[in-house]
C-alpha cells in the first residue's frame, strides 16, 4: 500500500520521490478502439504504474469484453490488472461467477462498485431481486470467497450524486472499509481543495485506507464539463477560462491540458499526496506527457509500497 497519506496531508510537508501511479481504460466496442487501446497500453507501459484498471459499463453492459481485455493484459504484458466489477442487473450467482473467472486468470485486484443504473448515470438505482444491494455488499461477498484478493472502492469528494450529504457519503466508505476495502480512488474533480477537505473528513472518521486521487486530463472542456455535471463534479470557472477560444484548436488545447493537469498533481505533491489515478480515456499522449513532466520516466517510476 501506499505510505501513510494522511499524515503528509496535515503537516504540509513536500514530497521529494517521484509519485506512484495507475491508469484507467475502458474496454474497446470495435475493432479500431482496440487497436488504439493497444497502442495506449503499449506507450504507456514503461512507465511502470502500479496497476492499470478495465472499467464496466453502465449496469454490466461491457462485462465480457471487459473480461477479454483483463485477460489479454495478464497474457501479454507485464502490467498488474484491476478489474472493475459492479452488481447492477445481475444475481449473487452471475457476479460470482465472474469474480470466480478472474481470480482463475490470475487476477488479484477488483474495484468494486455498485455501477450506474443501465440507463446511465441520472436514472434511478434499483438492485436486482436476487442481486447484491450494494458496493458494501459485493466488497464483503469477494473478500468472503476470495481473501487474496484485495478490494478497491470509490470516493466523492464532492458526494456522491445521489448521497444526502457527506456524513452519509462518509458512513457508506467506512462500512466498504469495514467489509475490506483496502484502497479508495476517487471520482475525478479539479479543485485540489475539494479533495484536501474531503480527505480531512475521512481521516477524521479514522479511515485509514489510501485516499488516492482521481485524475482527469480534459481532452475536451464541452464533453468534460458535460461528463462532469452527470457526475456530481464542478468544473471551476478558472478552468474554463483555460480553454475558452480553444474549441477549434486541438492541439493547443493538448497543450493546456497536459499543463493543467501536471500542475493539479504538482499541488497535490506538494501537500503530500504520493499517489494518483490517471482516467486515460484510453489516449496515451495527455498522460504520458503529464507523467513526464511529474519526473516519471520509462523505468523509473516509484511503485506504492
Amino acid at each position: 500500500m501506499t505510505s501513510d497519506i494522511s499524515s503528509r496531508a496535515h503537516n504540509g510537508h513536500a514530497v521529494h520521490q517521484r509519485p506512484a501511479i495507475s491508469f484507467e481504460f475502458f474496454p474497446p466496442k470495435t475493432e479500431e478502439m482496440e487497436r488504439n487501446l493497444w497502442d495506449t497500453i503499449t506507450r504507456l507501459a514503461p512507465l511502470a504504474p502500479n496497476f492499470v484498471s478495465v472499467t464496466y459499463g453502465a449496469g454490466g453492459s461491457t462485462r465480457e469484453r471487459t473480461h477479454t481485455t483483463i485477460t489479454r493484459i495478464l497474457g501479454e504484458t507485464d502490467l498488474t490488472p484491476a478489474a472493475h466489477l459492479t452488481c447492477v442487473d445481475a444475481p449473487k450467482a452471475d457476479v460470482d461467477d465472474v469474480v470466480a473467472r478472474y481470480h482463475e486468470v490470475g487476477v488479484r485486484h477488483i474495484v468494486a462498485l455498485r455501477g450506474d443504473p443501465t440507463g446511465g448515470i441520472g436514472d434511478t438505482y434499483a438492485p436486482h431481486p436476487q442481486g447484491y444491494t450494494s458496493s458494501v455488499d459485493l466488497v464483503a461477498a469477494i473478500k468472503r470467497r476470495h481473501p487474496d484478493i484485495e478490494v478497491t472502492v470509490s470516493a466523492y469528494p464532492e458526494r456522491h450524486p445521489e448521497s444526502t450529504g457527506f456524513d452519509a457519503d462518509i458512513d457508506m466508505l467506512k462500512a466498504k472499509v469495514d467489509a475490506g476495502a483496502t484502497r479508495a480512488i476517487t471520482q475525478f474533480f479539479f479543485d485540489n481543495d475539494l479533495y484536501l477537505r474531503y480527505l480531512d473528513r475521512v481521516r477524521a472518521r479514522g479511515i485509514a485506507i489510501p485516499i488516492v486521487p482521481g485524475i482527469l486530463p480534459v481532452q475536451n472542456f464541452k464533453q468534460a464539463s458535460n461528463f462532469a455535471k452527470r457526475a456530481g463534479a464542478s468544473m471551476p470557472d478558472w478552468l474554463a477560462e483555460k480553454f475558452e477560444g480553444l474549441d477549434d484548436d486541438p492541439e493547443t488545447r493538448k497543450l493546456v491540458a497536459a499543463t493543467v493537469a501536471a500542475g493539479q498533481v504538482q499541488k497535490l505533491a506538494k501537500r503530500g499526496i504520493d499517489t494518483f489515478h490517471f482516467y486515460t480515456m484510453n489516449r496515451a499522449d495527455l498522460v504520458f506527457a503529464i507523467s513526464h513532466l511529474l519526473g516519471i520516466r520509462p523505468g523509473s517510476a516509484r511503485k506504492a509500497a
